[in-house]
């Protein structure tokens, strides 16, 4: 404003200028997408941003199990250069010396006849080489740690009771002894406490430090996206932690107790310690710590397999490829039900005729009955096992945890039949044919599969047939008493060690235990299915598929659910995990 030719200037509050500044500065915090938590994680899979608590659930969650998960930073792609070089602090590491696998620059003359990658494009690849183990640990190996410490936790507390109980029982072979002996007992009891409190103490110290070293893994791993060079150093100076092998810890304690007491057990006890047994080996995690069933089966997805008329058998080779096999055709198809690769020289039998074994190879057999092994870039093929003039193998499948080939053959012109056994080469280990009283197992072997106690399991022509490993005949299953009689097809065992068959009479997949009695009707038509066919179970994501003689669609279900609580007390969960 002019006054008096000089010109004024209107003066504006202070704290006007302030609350403008304020107003200008707030940050909005991005929130997770299923709670109120701050944002730490991104899936590039379902697009969601996370929390580390929703996070580390998305990880153990069956359905979202193989999704893409990274920190929140890496979202945008970025990956900065600015890492200066050690041996020229001037420059900048721009590149990757494949052959000697380190990061260099412009300036590190002596890499230039090596084969050299964008930094890039080396910190991609080596990305990509190294997320299956992080998954690996993120949704098992992690996971399962937690559980052990759980289990390790409740033998702590069960201690105190197994100790009284042990000091009732010295005290009562005790009271025939003089007062040097009961003295000796008594010590003898102070230690034993102190030394069964200490291996516990010693199992979850172990433990802890084996969490530790595979946390710290995962945590470079994702914190690789601000500094790719690091990344690259760590994985060539550090060892990959092996995720599958937990620490050696003893798994019980026994403390020997004699039915008397003589002469020598006196001097033993003066002399030192009572006797006790440490049997020591891998601390396995029951599988039913993992997983429980749900209350009803939930259809998971559907296939449409293109260029099939039905679904009589499924081997699933990874997460999203699928064989199928329908009449005189074997179908690699992809979840979205697109064909990637055909064979068309199989044997027509409606039966369990392929398998693919750990290297993702195929086997199956072809129309001389021909047991062949296809490799897994889908271009060569191998015979393991070459047919006789009299049996002719009706189905097969490969041990996921030997890697042996179980085949039903029927004779030729009777109704005789057999499993055989046969290693990874294809060479014989086992026939099995009559029971322990020369009775005739089986009548015509339609599709066989393996038990996690390696019970081998045949859908036969009307009755479920299950032997041991070594071939003794353990039961038969012809079905609950209520229902018509079984006619079994399409056969697999889950986690749990349950035996699914298909019942294409009654449009029914039955669920039964490991020892032959009937649990449930898993699936019926109310959920879908008719004229079920064939199944495969998928041990990774505990999804069930289910093929039908009717239509060439396969229905996908979710039955088992992850355990989210380690515990029954969510606040115990909490402690275990702090500790």
């Amino acid at each position: 404003m002019a006054s008096g030719g000089r010109i004024v200037f209107q003066k504006t509050p202070i704290h006007h200028i302030m609350d403008t500044l304020r107003i200008s500065t707030q940050l909005k915090v991005r929130q997770c997408s299923q709670c109120q938590g701050n944002t730490d994680s991104y899936c590039n899979t379902c697009k969601r941003d996370l929390c580390l608590q929703c996070k580390e659930k998305h990880v153990i969650d069956l359905d979202t199990i193989y999704h893409h998960v990274v920190i929140y930073r890496e979202k945008f792609n970025y990956i900065p250069r600015q890492e200066i070089c050690v041996k020229h602090p001037d420059r900048f590491y721009k590149k990757y010396c494949q052959s000697c696998e380190l990061p260099i620059c412009c300036r590190c003359l002596e890499h230039q006849k090596h084969q050299i990658l964008d930094i890039r494009t080396a910190y991609q690849t080596k990305r990509q080489q190294h997320r299956q183990i992080i998954n690996n640990i993120r949704n098992e190996t992690l996971y399962s740690s937690l559980v052990l410490l759980a289990e390790i936790q409740t033998d702590i507390k069960k201690c105190p009771p197994q100790i009284c109980h042990r000091q009732s029982l010295m005290s009562t072979k005790a009271q025939r002894l003089k007062y040097l002996i009961d003295t000796a007992v008594c010590d003898a009891k102070r230690r034993c406490r102190a030394l069964l409190i200490d291996v516990k103490q010693q199992q979850k110290r172990k433990m802890n430090r084996h969490l530790t070293h595979i946390q710290n893994y995962e945590d470079i791993y994702e914190q690789s996206a601000n500094k790719a060079v690091q990344f690259l150093l760590f994985i060539k100076t550090s060892r990959v932690p092996q995720i599958k092998d937990t620490p050696n810890i003893p798994q019980h304690l026994l403390l020997s107790l004699t039915e008397g007491f003589n002469l020598e057990d006196v001097s033993q006890l003066l002399r030192g310690n009572p006797e006790i047994e440490t049997s020591t080996g891998k601390r396995q995690v029951e599988i039913y710590s993992f997983v429980k069933l749900t209350s009803t089966p939930v259809l998971h997805t559907s296939v449409c397999v293109e260029g099939a008329r039905n679904v009589l058998h499924i081997s699933r080779v990874m997460l999203d490829r699928v064989w199928v096999s329908y009449q005189f055709n074997l179908i690699l198809t992809d979840t979205t039900g697109d064909t990637i690769h055909r064979l068309t020289e199989v044997t027509p039998f409606f039966t369990g005729i392929h398998t693919v074994n750990s290297s993702c190879e195929l086997i199956y057999i072809d129309s001389d009955c021909n047991i062949n092994k296809l490799s897994a870039d889908n271009k060569a093929v191998t015979t393991l096992v070459e047919s006789t003039s009299q049996w002719m193998p009706q189905c097969v499948y490969c041990s996921p945890s030997t890697g042996d080939l179980m085949t039903g053959m029927s004779k030729i012109n009777t109704k005789t039949a057999k499993v055989t056994r046969y290693n990874s080469s294809g060479q014989h280990i086992l026939t099995i044919q009559h029971d322990n009283k020369r009775r005739t197992l089986y009548r015509l072997p339609f599709y066989i599969t393996e038990n996690k106690n390696g019970d081998m399991i045949v859908s036969d022509s009307n009755r479920v047939v299950v032997t041991e490993r070594g071939g003794r005949h353990r039961f038969f299953y012809t079905g609950p008493p209520s229902e018509p009689l079984l006619q079994p097809r399409g056969i697999c065992t889950d986690a749990l060690s349950h035996i699914m068959v298909c019942d294409p009479n009654t449009h029914t997949v039955h669920m039964i235990d490991k020892d032959g009695h009937f649990l449930s009707l898993l699936l019926t038509q109310q959920h879908g299915i008719n004229i079920p066919w064939s199944l495969n179970y998928d041990d990774k994501t505990h999804l069930l598929w289910v093929g039908s003689a009717l239509n060439n669609m396969v229905s996908v279900y979710r039955y088992i659910q992850t355990r989210y609580s380690l515990t029954d007390n969510p606040e115990e969960d909490e402690e275990i995990i702090k500790t």
